[in-house]
């Protein structure tokens, strides 16, 4: 399927109303298994990407190309849409214009930018500051000027309710609609009168919201998210913090015990060659063989 054909029906999708579970994914193999399980979108988490790639924290150290050569990747790897995180978008209006073109380019559905100062930090750290909202706003309709397929998706995210309390969140969000967001992201509100409130205020918009297990907001169950009325119900990071308990389990018992079979916290050998579509290169290599 083209990319432009899986912009289409994710755009159709969040018209036809009801809540998205989407999970994110750090790299091709975590897209690959959310799209084995049957979710209907994945997320490119920049704090998964620098975390997993870099070995570092999200306070805004992974790049424009690594964001997107990890977006073709993934690309690659699923015909699921793609919502990427671009934080800033790299820089001022000009930049973000580049920025959608590229990543529209490497294979994604929809871009998220966000209002912070650059460079950012997660939504769930302290210490946030964001950029004046004649800055913020620019680069929403930078963003919206520069997308090539109609039906590739802005998705605007504010900070501010961390930063000016949660009517100016609002207010953002509010710009951020006119400039031409397709959806809107308030991120770490963390009551739970604010999360009912988010849709409700913001009716006709589809609304992102990010529940990050340890963080800010607090996780409510996806039934209920979708009661409310909100479109995508974003865990960006579960895959990777699952990962990384079972990286502490498997390798600490390799640790205590010297060995390990499959009786032990790993996924099976087969599990593993299903997971990257090895039959496919088998059924490949055999039509090609000349023998």
């Amino acid at each position: 399927m083209m990319n432009h054909e899986i912009n289409k029906a994710f755009r159709m999708r969040l018209d036809q109303g009801g809540a998205i579970l989407m999970p994110g994914a750090a790299n091709a193999l975590a897209a690959r298994v959310i799209d084995q399980l049957g979710f209907e979108a994945v997320y490119i988490s920049g704090a998964g990407l620098t975390n997993t790639y870099l070995g570092m924290p999200d306070l805004g150290f992974v790049s424009l190309p690594e964001i997107a050569q990890h977006t073709s990747t993934i690309r690659n790897a699923t015909q699921l849409p793609i919502v990427v995180d671009a934080d800033t978008g790299f820089g001022n209006a000009l930049n973000v214009h580049h920025t959608v073109r590229t990543l529209e380019r490497a294979g994604a559905s929809a871009i998220q930018l966000e209002d912070q100062v650059n460079p950012k930090r997660c939504g769930h750290f302290s210490g946030k500051d964001v950029v004046d909202l004649e800055e913020a706003r620019s680069r929403i309709k930078a963003a919206a000027d520069a997308r090539i397929d109609p039906n590739f998706m802005i998705v605007a995210r504010t900070d501010a309710c961390a930063v000016h309390g949660f009517d100016a969140a609002i207010e953002r969000a509010e710009a951020f609609i006119e400039d031409g967001a397709d959806v809107t992201f308030i991120e770490a509100p963390h009551k739970l009168e604010n999360i009912r409130e988010i849709p409700a205020r913001l009716a006709g918009t589809p609304q992102l919201i990010n529940l990050v297990v340890g963080g800010k907001t607090p996780i409510i169950d996806f039934s209920e998210l979708d009661g409310m009325g909100y479109a995508l119900v974003l865990y960006a990071n579960v895959a990777l913090q699952g990962a990384l308990k079972g990286m502490h389990d498997a390798l600490s018992l390799l640790k205590s015990d010297g060995r390990m079979d499959e009786d032990g916290p790993v996924a099976s050998f087969e599990i593993r060659q299903n997971a990257v579509h090895k039959s496919f290169y088998d059924d490949l290599e055999k039509n090609y063989s000349s023998k």
